[in-house]
């Protein structure tokens, strides 16, 4: 892929993996995830591994006890959460197919407009502002800003780009863990006059605690990413008033059971919450759609991983985009796979 440049580093290719999960009755469930090293600490390499190891844990096993086949992954290994969300979505795909329903019927959601964000990833201002305006030209409905460098220079570069677009498109702000408490303070009160919507992780997650004194010197509302993996996360952040709204993406909560147990209990502190993610294909993007029907907690959508840079599609079905309007189809299950032509070039292991 092009290049993507955030505050704790650069990728410069997609880490991801595809699982599919057979069964004796001729049907299979699919499922993929993408490792982002610098922020959950996994990559390509470590995901397949323990991929092999997991599928061994389950075969000959019942793959419709979603809860159990899980257990049994957190049970052998603690963390590695980026892997074990593809083996999360593979047993949801297959249950709903299962069950003859699209993933998102099967989980007991609704069809609702979805329209996401677009990312840019960190530069000069000047050229920041360029692609901003490009991209507002181009239809975006809201624009998502990668900061979390030197305060000052992270505040020219919202100027910049607010001169660029003006103020009737919104801007969020993500600083990926990237300030201090300081100079979070001191960029969030420079950010205070562009009308940010929200800031994604001001800072890093061991300052967690600092989080209620930081939104009570702001206006701009604070979004935890990367401080909530979990329910427990979550419920630890809401009740301390550490954070406004809650990113939650599938390479943090383990997938989808946990990520719907998130957006439950942030419900119930009235915390709403995003559907993001790292750098996944239009497959994963899918299953994230599907989610957000039967998550109504989730309010905003960041939703573009593969619109930042990927040069390759191989994603047959999947997520359609209406400019930046986003839908998944009445397919049973995900309603996605992968290219047979592609997958024929890639690695891969059969358990």
């Amino acid at each position: 892929m092009e290049p993507f440049v955030i505050a704790t580093g650069t990728m410069d290719y997609a880490q991801n993996t595809f699982v599919r999960v057979m069964t004796d009755m001729g049907i299979y469930g699919v499922g993929e995830c993408s490792a982002f090293p610098m922020i959950v600490g996994e990559t390509q390499d470590t995901c397949l591994v323990l991929a092999r190891d997991f599928a061994r844990l389950w075969k000959g096993k019942d793959p419709l006890a979603i809860a159990e086949r899980m257990g049994e992954l957190n049970l052998y290994i603690a963390g590695n959460t980026t892997v074990k969300s593809a083996f999360d979505m593979a047993l949801h795909d297959l249950s709903a197919k299962h069950a003859g329903l699209p993933l998102y019927r099967f989980l007991g959601g609704e069809r609702r407009d979805i329209v996401t964000d677009i990312t840019l990833g960190i530069g000069e201002p000047a050229q920041m502002a360029d692609k901003a305006a490009t991209l507002k030209a181009g239809g975006a409905e809201a624009l998502k800003v990668k900061l979390g460098k030197k305060p000052k220079e992270d505040v020219a570069r919202i100027r910049e780009i607010r001169k660029a677009v003006g103020f009737d498109i919104p801007i969020r702000i993500d600083a990926n863990q990237g300030w201090t408490f300081e100079e979070a303070l001191e960029a969030l009160g420079g950010l205070e006059p562009f009308k940010i919507q929200f800031c994604e992780q001001p800072m890093r997650t061991y300052n967690d605690h600092l989080l209620p004194e930081l939104r009570s010197q702001t206006i701009v509302p604070i979004m935890a990413d990367e401080s909530v993996y979990s329910h427990r996360d979550a419920e630890r952040l809401c009740r301390n008033d550490g954070c406004d709204y809650i990113n939650i993406k599938f390479s943090k909560s383990t997938g989808i059971a946990e990520a719907l147990r998130i957006q439950e209990l942030a419900a119930a502190y009235q915390i709403p919450c995003m559907i993001g993610g790292m750098l996944e294909s239009r497959l994963a993007l899918a299953a994230k759609v599907h989610f957000a029907y039967a998550a109504p907690n989730v309010k905003f959508f960041d939703l573009d991983t593969c619109m930042v840079g990927h040069l390759e599609d191989p994603v047959i079905g999947g997520v359609a985009y209406r400019g930046y309007h986003v839908s998944v189809s009445e397919e049973i299950g995900i309603g996605a796979d992968i290219s047979p032509a592609f997958l024929d070039r890639c690695e891969k292991w059969v358990i």
